[in-house]
């Protein structure tokens, strides 16, 4: 596919908006395909509104990729919010299109707002539909459902802007400065394995046992060579990880304190290997082309929420009938256990970590 602007921007297109709101991962999965879109067409400018919080994950951007962080709750709340925040980004940057990767109600009154403006405008398409037969109880069909990417690659599609993949992971040179993160750990020695742990995840049916992960962290800490980066943020995690960083040799917590997403993506780009839930952390690891081990428990690679180029041998999960039950994690156990996670040995992981320290 050319990646000449003048070829493929059929519209003529100059300014387009996009938009992604919600949570962290869903805001992590748009990067390779925001950076991807952006170098495919070096003279549109594009747009990208999100919340603020979520723009310094957006490292090394495309000069073309503006970043705006938006407020919807205090600033541009409902109807009248919608339609004066589409109205300020036309009068600033006369936008000609809208490209949504949120499709919610908010952004679909912006894209209500944009027709009435003659401005054209496309969303991704919804999974509640595909996703039934997959999450159901019974009768499940196991066939993955379009990921996440593919879907937002669709909508730029739609809007006349395919593309193919320019996203080759952050750091460009592929080693992040090691002085990005010297507050936290000198540079790695030649003869160290860093490993990092992310044990946390939004809903329970996405979380390991912290008992059986505790488990993992004190046998691999046993090894000479190893150092492990406890990953995770807030009160109540900043408790578990401090106690097992204070329990164990060569175990460092970097909830101790708000590093930041610069500073923590530097140092897991230095990682051997880096073990986590199906969370954001798994994607933050897989953009800095750091191996991951993924644990799956009640949801499922199926989902379309797979690590960026992660390989399917890499994820743990156990092969049971009632996965995936949901396609977040959300919902309660079906059976009351979380038997998908509590099921899964320690050991299973431990060995899968030290095979793969062996063989890379």
């Amino acid at each position: 596919m050319a990646t000449d602007d003048r070829v493929n921007n059929r519209r003529g297109l100059k300014n387009v908006l996009i938009a992604r709101f919600s949570a962290i991962t869903d805001v992590v999965l748009t990067i390779p395909v925001v950076y991807s879109v952006c170098r495919c067409y070096p003279n549109i400018n594009f747009y990208l509104i999100t919340r603020q919080s979520m723009i310094p994950m957006f490292i090394d951007a495309p000069k073309n990729l503006t970043l705006k962080g938006v407020n919807i709750k205090e600033d541009y709340r409902g109807i009248a919010g919608a339609r004066r925040l589409l109205n300020e980004l036309c009068s600033e940057h006369a936008i000609d299109a809208f490209v949504d990767l949120q499709n919610d109600s908010y952004s679909h009154l912006i894209r209500l707002f944009c027709r009435l403006k003659k401005i054209p405008a496309t969303s991704i398409n919804s999974t509640i539909k595909a996703s039934k037969p997959l999450i159901r109880k019974n009768n499940k069909v196991m066939l993955p459902l379009s990921s996440m990417r593919a879907r937002y690659r669709e909508a730029f599609f739609r809007m006349g802007l395919p593309m193919h993949e320019r996203f080759k992971g952050y750091f460009e040179n592929g080693v992040a400065d090691a002085s990005v993160f010297a507050d936290i750990t000198a540079p790695k020695s030649d003869d160290e394995i860093w490993i990092g742990i992310a044990p946390f995840a939004k809903h329970k049916g996405k979380m390991y046992p912290l008992a059986s992960m505790e488990k993992v962290v004190d046998d691999l800490s046993q090894i000479a060579r190893v150092k492990i980066f406890l990953f995770g943020g807030g009160d109540e995690e900043q408790k578990v990880l401090s106690s097992w960083a204070e329990k164990y040799e060569r175990v460092k917590s970097l909830a101790d304190r708000l590093h930041g997403f610069p500073t923590e993506l530097a140092l897991m780009n230095h990682l051997d290997v880096m073990v986590t839930m199906d969370s954001a952390n798994m994607h933050l690891a897989t953009l800095v082309k750091t191996k991951v081990i993924s644990i799956w428990g009640a949801t499922h690679p199926y989902c379309g929420f797979k690590g960026w180029h992660q390989k399917e041998e890499n994820m743990i999960q156990l092969p049971m009938t009632c996965r995936p039950c949901s396609m977040f994690g959300d919902k309660p156990c079906l059976h009351g256990d979380y038997h998908c996670l509590a099921a899964i040995s320690p050991q299973i992981i431990i060995d899968t970590v030290k095979s793969f320290i062996i063989r890379n």
